[in-house]
């Protein structure tokens, strides 16, 4: 009891701090909008692709192994808060000490240990997601330029004639990519503006139609400036480089309109650069096609800027 005659203990204020800290830690996990099913993806998108899954793994790995990390951080600094902390009663100098080689060897060699493990999980699954062996079923040629997006659908389509592989509009494309394109392959295209708007959900940008179960080929060129192709719940974004040609694949397994947009500073209205993508079955996806071709998108856009002498040569010389 307290000399007042109170049983007030003086641990109790400390108590209360705890549970007002615990309460507003509470507050915050839940006032984030994410319901149970959300909370194990940090974030992320429901994955929408067969690839995706892959990208969210590693995504949750790199949390654990980050939260892994702060915890030992975080119970090192309140270990030397608590129980080293200066005494009431002695006012000298603590020892000090100036090397401690096992220590040093210690906070060395284990930073090295994490970064080489993420390293090679990272290194493992970008190997796996650019891996272009597998003969696309779909190809899809993504140019992007200020301020927006078209689309080269690299098909053979009935009402449209030519040929992909020799096509002038796709110069820009190395002869690598073209090998796999179709033979006799017409094509045909979309092509929008920032006030382009999906019909079915109103969101601003030009849609991109793709087959769902069909494994997709996205090989990007840009006509001017650096932008980034990305569709959010793919989990998968890559530059769109002007004078360089990149190409991911991906095969889509969920229905549905996702949204789209550049993700790399590119001017102005880079905010404008929006997209839509829409997956639907392969017939509803050939019956696009043949719509396109009733309106006259026969062909193809122009790919973009062609690439330099130095890059294909570099190309040549890896294949």
């Amino acid at each position: 009891m307290s000399p007042n005659g109170s049983d007030r203990s003086p641990r109790r204020p400390m108590r209360r701090k705890l549970l007002q800290a615990m309460t507003a830690g509470l507050v915050l996990a839940t006032a984030t909008g994410c319901t149970y099913k959300d909370f194990p993806r940090l974030g992320m998108p429901t994955p929408t692709t067969e690839e995706a899954p892959r990208i969210l793994s590693l995504w949750q790995g790199s949390w654990a192994a980050a939260l892994a990390v702060g915890v030992l951080v975080w119970g090192l600094i309140l270990w030397s808060a608590m129980f080293h902390r200066r005494s009431r009663t002695k006012v000298e100098v603590p020892p000090q000490t100036r090397y401690n080689m096992p220590i040093e060897a210690l906070y060395t060699v284990v930073p090295i240990i994490i970064i080489s493990v993420l390293f090679y999980f990272t290194a493992r699954d970008e190997s796996k997601l650019l891996d272009l062996s597998k003969k696309p079923d779909v190809t899809v040629n993504v140019v992007g330029f200020q301020w927006s997006w078209g689309f080269n659908y690299i098909e053979n389509v009935p009402g449209s004639t030519g040929n992909a592989k020799t096509d002038p509009q796709l110069n820009a494309i190395p002869d690598r990519y073209k090998k796999d394109f179709p033979a006799d392959a017409g094509g045909v295209y979309d092509v929008g503006t920032p006030g382009t708007r999906n019909p079915q959900t109103g969101n601003p940008g030009p849609t991109l139609w793709l087959p769902k179960g069909k494994t997709v080929r996205f090989v990007l060129t840009s006509r001017d400036v650096i932008h980034s192709f990305w569709v959010l719940p793919f989990l998968m974004k890559q530059d769109v480089i002007p004078g360089h040609t990149n190409a991911f694949q991906v095969t889509p397994n969920q229905e549905g309109t996702f949204r789209g947009k550049c993700a790399e500073l590119c001017g102005v209205d880079h905010s404008r650069m929006l997209f839509n993508v829409k997956v639907v079955s392969p017939a509803a996806y050939e019956q696009h096609l043949k719509d396109l071709v009733k309106k006259g998108q026969t062909g193809y856009i122009p790919a973009g800027i062609a690439q330099t002498s130095h890059e294909k040569n570099r190309e040549t010389n890896n294949l």
